[in-house]
């Protein structure tokens, strides 16, 4: 599809901020987004990555494995992620099999097309995943290709999508709640504003207040593929309120959407 922009309302540090912009709520019974540092517990980040929000919109609009980095690449689309829900997390043994090169089996090893699977006869491993309980977000989406950001509209709207969403195992499956497009304008430029989505890249500017919980972390935000696969080229350090309330800010350029300040990055 071709790259048609949509209008932007200027800024001075070049990247991308779009005039409007389309929201939804996913949401499911559990998640699991893990985390890439190496733990005997699968850990998992509290807030869906941006990167995850990219696969899950690509999932939506038919695009194929690694075919969709440029598409989400930070001068060319937006997101501002909104934890609505109070973040819960348990611990869930799980048993699973190897996926090692030693422990996988072809199917039809003969034919012209052959599918490794895990060996079902060797022993199951079990390890205890970290996740998520009923968790629920709310997502501010644009693209500057203005084909692929129609696209993903229309398959909001009709409530379809090309490939079933999760939030992140494949069982997991999640539930869209599309709310429409929203314009998007300049937020409040008060000198502490309080703001409904998750920070990104601005631990210092957070104002703790009394009887206000916040928490911070690092997840993936921008991919892109090579010969090796794909690649993490960059990452983004959000604050948010695990129970799903306002964090007050300073110096942060915000942004107002359907009545709700947030954060785009």
């Amino acid at each position: 599809m071709g790259q048609q922009s949509l209008n932007e309302w200027s800024t001075e540090d070049g990247g991308f901020h779009p005039d409007r912009c389309l929201s939804f709520t996913v949401r499911g019974p559990w998640g699991h987004f893990r985390r890439i540092e190496g733990n005997i517990v699968k850990q998992t980040y509290r807030i869906i990555p941006r990167t995850t929000v990219a696969g899950l919109l690509a999932a939506l609009a038919g695009i194929e494995r690694d075919g969709y980095y440029d598409l989400f690449a930070p001068d060319t689309s937006a997101i501002a992620i909104e934890p609505v829900r109070e973040i819960r997390t348990i611990n869930m043994p799980m048993n699973t099999l190897s996926t090692a090169s030693g422990n996988l089996q072809s199917l039809n090893g003969r034919g012209k097309i052959s599918v490794k699977l895990p060996d079902p006869t060797t022993l199951r491993q079990q390890h205890n995943y970290e996740v998520l309980v009923e968790p629920a977000y709310r997502i501010d989406i644009s693209l500057a290709d203005e084909e692929w950001y129609t696209e993903v509209q229309e398959m909001l709207e009709a409530g379809r999508s090309h490939y079933i969403p999760s939030l992140g195992l494949s069982e997991y499956l999640a539930e869209i709640e599309y709310h429409g497009e929203f314009s998007v304008d300049a937020g409040p430029q008060h000198e502490s504003v309080a703001v409904d989505s998750a920070v990104p890249n601005a631990v210092d500017d957070v104002v703790l207040n009394a009887g206000t919980r916040c928490q911070i972390e690092e997840s993936p935000a921008f991919m892109k593929a090579d010969s090796g696969g794909r690649t993490t080229t960059g990452f983004t350090t959000y604050t948010y309120n695990p129970d799903a309330e306002p964090l007050t800010v300073t110096d942060v350029e915000t942004a107002s959407v359907d009545g709700r300040t947030v954060v785009f990055v």
